[in-house]
């Protein structure tokens, strides 16, 4: 039961979370300047206007039309896109576009671990060398950039200039293994290159401090090799810190995608919400409000879990 409540907890928070955002929503919807029906059938009927208007609950007052939005949306009925939508369902844009984010987040994670873990075990243990003062300035100064600019500039530079890489087009896995990492290399540095930076100097911290520890130098006293002592008897405890940034960050890692999905074209769930917004949606980016709050839920929850696990 102990075991159980921060978990009943961390639900609880992801039900507020949600509910407090779309309702919030909700409320500013009926506060536009104009009337949500009158957006969406400009040149509708009365008739057509009136039966809209019911099948959007907007007859309704706010909290009952809010009721039942909310138990259509646990249901998976999470309405149309009208207009230039073309009359398809929200959610099979849903489930077009969010694995597509979801991929962007994992590629960016895999490539901030796989540059910062050598780089925070190399300059931890060539601490205050010319190599580590390098490295470290570096870092920092790449961590400043937003990573926005960095897209911009990898695509002027990398994309058009150089051609390296292209830049305005998304493939699928399945249709081309290769092209699909390719298209997808510029936008997941742009996201990966702030987090490794960040990574690397939480691995660097931690690795020094356990190059300090008695158990270390017993270990080298003992004949073991370098490699072999930061390898086994430092980084595995010292990981612990980098694989909890590494798992709080996937939830902060949702609006740095939902950004560069729109900067690369990429046809994603962020995407989507812009699309949503610039067609005047209402509707559907509800929805997707409620969504991307369920999901930075779920992997913070995740990540507690995970640390818990790894580090009881």
């Amino acid at each position: 039961m102990t075991r159980a409540l921060p978990i009943l907890r961390r639900l609880g928070t992801l039900l507020a979370v949600i509910v407090l955002s779309t309702f919030f929503l909700s409320c500013l919807l009926r506060l536009l300047p104009t009337d949500l029906v009158d957006m969406i059938l400009t040149l509708g009927t009365p008739e057509e206007k009136a039966a809209l208007r019911r099948s959007l609950y907007l007859d309704r007052d706010v909290f009952t039309s809010y009721f039942m939005w909310f138990k259509d949306f646990i249901r998976g009925d999470m309405g149309i896109f009208y207009g230039t939508g073309g009359g398809e369902t929200v959610w099979s844009h849903v489930t077009r576009s969010l694995p597509i984010s979801l991929l962007i987040m994992l590629y960016t994670q895999i490539f901030a671990l796989l540059v910062a873990i050598p780089l925070g075990v190399f300059t931890a243990y060539r601490e205050g060398k010319k190599s580590d003062r390098i490295i470290s300035n570096t870092l920092f100064t790449a961590s400043s950039v937003p990573n926005f600019a960095l897209a911009f500039l990898l695509i002027i530079v990398v994309g058009v200039k150089l051609k390296w890489f292209p830049t305005l087009e998304y493939i699928g896995f399945k249709d081309d293994p290769f092209q699909h990492f390719k298209h997808l290399a510029l936008p997941c540095v742009s996201l990966g290159v702030g987090l490794a930076a960040s990574y690397t100097r939480l691995l660097r911290t931690d690795v020094i401090a356990a190059l300090k520890d008695d158990y270390v130098t017993m270990a080298a006293s003992k004949g073991l090799s370098d490699s072999r002592i930061l390898l086994t008897h430092v980084f595995r405890p010292a990981s612990v810190t980098l694989l909890t940034a590494a798992a709080l960050n996937m939830g902060a890692l949702i609006g740095g995608t939902l950004v560069i999905e729109n900067i690369f074209a990429i046809p994603g769930f962020g995407f989507e919400i812009a699309y949503a917004l610039a067609t005047k949606e209402f509707v559907a980016l509800q929805s997707f409000i409620a969504i991307t709050a369920i999901g930075y839920v779920i992997f913070n929850v995740t990540a507690d879990l995970l640390i818990g696990a790894v580090d009881p």
